[in-house]
């Protein structure tokens, strides 16, 4: 066997484990929502807590209004709950239009923070903490600047966490609202079900684990006070906190019942912007977390800590060294015995693929459509490599921001 087909071997080992750890979420996911179908929303129905929500926007004038109106008409008793939206140095007209707002309705608690060049625009963790400072809530609910919850999706994060006092939060889902918009938007839909929610629901299924996905959760006061806040020097502070959350011996639940609606990019060029500051967010979670692997009070968040360095090096490394042999094999400079046998185990990945992506669609309605499909075909030989190429540029930046000790710069997703 040539040092080529080892290295063919490991890399399609390495791949069709981790793919089929994903089947296997999925799966369970998919009995995750089938059980839950039937399950009444949770209900609270003693006196509501107080419940702080919490938005951070930097020039986010296009969508504000429209989040802020479908928070305010949220079915929550109206004197138990507030909004703060934290205008985070903005340059647009998100002052004068929240400002506007506010106006129209005096008697509700709406508070707007405007921070400048000093004491904000250094992302959204140091917005949350500005925030935060101003909240009065037993209970902090977070949105981002483009989402419209639906009007029962706090009161079914409330209802769950205050019925169980060893959830230390409560995720809802998050919809894509712009879905139909173009074929990237499709794709970004299809993802969005299948790769994190049906997931999400599987993790909750198999080991009680969940990671805050940034928007439409709801958290404890007193656990934000004890871990000190957000941390500012993380872009993707949501996986961040949900680690913490987990080592002071709370668990994260995912509520599906509890939706948000929100605009997703609708270009490639905000897309890739977008996708890398994950990529680098959930790499220093990586380097962050990594000696946890090895302290028996971590065990709950192991999985995801292994999950997080399979997806962005081991997965990453070997589609980029098995996809390397397959092409100088077909050039002539090198020889592998394992081409023929690699490519039919891509087929397989490739059918496994869209069967496993389809099956998922069906826990929503109006996504069974024979035309998805052709989507999911398209998006793996497209939509998924791409994906290659932003893990590996996110990886090349992070390692970039630490070796010139740059500063870690907040990229705002721009909004249409």
């Amino acid at each position: 066997m040539t040092f080529a087909d080892i290295l063919m071997l490991i890399s399609t080992i390495c791949i069709w484990t981790l793919l089929l750890i994903n089947v296997v979420l999925i799966i369970a996911g998919y009995l995750f929502y089938v059980q839950d179908e039937g399950r009444p929303a949770p209900e609270w129905t003693e006196e509501q807590p107080f419940v702080s929500i919490m938005v951070p926007a930097h020039n986010e004038g296009k969508v504000i209004i429209k989040t802020v109106e479908s928070l305010l008409a949220l079915d929550y008793p109206h004197d138990a709950y507030e909004i703060i939206v934290i205008n985070d140095n903005s340059s647009d007209q998100s002052s004068l239009l929240l400002e506007n707002l506010r106006l129209s309705v005096p008697n509700r608690n709406l508070i707007i923070i405007n921070t400048d060049s000093i004491t904000g625009g250094k992302g959204k963790s140091n917005a949350l903490n500005i925030g935060f400072e101003r909240s009065r809530g037993e209970l902090i609910a977070i949105y981002d600047a483009d989402n419209t919850p639906e009007k029962k999706a706090l009161k079914y994060l409330v209802g769950d966490i205050m019925l169980n006092k060893k959830l230390g939060a409560v995720i809802g889902k998050f919809r894509t609202r712009n879905r139909n918009v173009n074929l990237l938007t499709r794709f970004i839909n299809v993802e969005t079900l299948s790769f994190q929610w049906m997931v999400q629901a599987g993790r909750w299924k198999l080991f009680k684990v969940c990671t805050i996905p940034g928007t439409n959760y709801i958290i404890r006061r007193d656990i934000v006070e004890r871990v000190g806040g957000w941390d500012v020097k993380a872009i993707a502070e949501d996986t961040e906190i949900s680690f913490r959350i987990y080592m002071m011996g709370y668990l994260i639940k995912f509520q599906p019942k509890a939706v948000t609606w929100e605009q997703e990019p609708q270009t490639v060029k905000v897309w890739f912007k977008q996708r890398t500051r994950w990529a680098k967010g959930n790499i220093y979670v990586i380097v962050k977390n990594l000696s946890l692997l090895f302290k028996p009070e971590a065990s709950r968040i192991r999985f995801d800590i292994l999950y997080l360095l399979a997806i962005y090096i081991l997965l990453l490394t070997s589609l980029v060294v098995s996809d390397l042999l397959l092409i100088f094999n077909t050039m002539g400079l090198v020889k592998t015995t394992l081409a023929s046998f690699s490519a039919l185990l891509w087929l397989l990945a490739i059918l496994l693929f869209v069967i496993g992506t389809y099956i998922t669609l069906v826990t929503e309605k109006g996504e069974m459509r024979l035309s998805n499909i052709w989507i999911i075909l398209l998006m793996y030989v497209s939509y998924c490599q791409m994906w290659m190429i932003v893990a590996a540029y996110g990886l090349i930046q992070y390692f970039k921001d630490v070796i010139f000790k740059r500063e870690v710069k907040w990229y705002k997703t721009e909004r249409f």
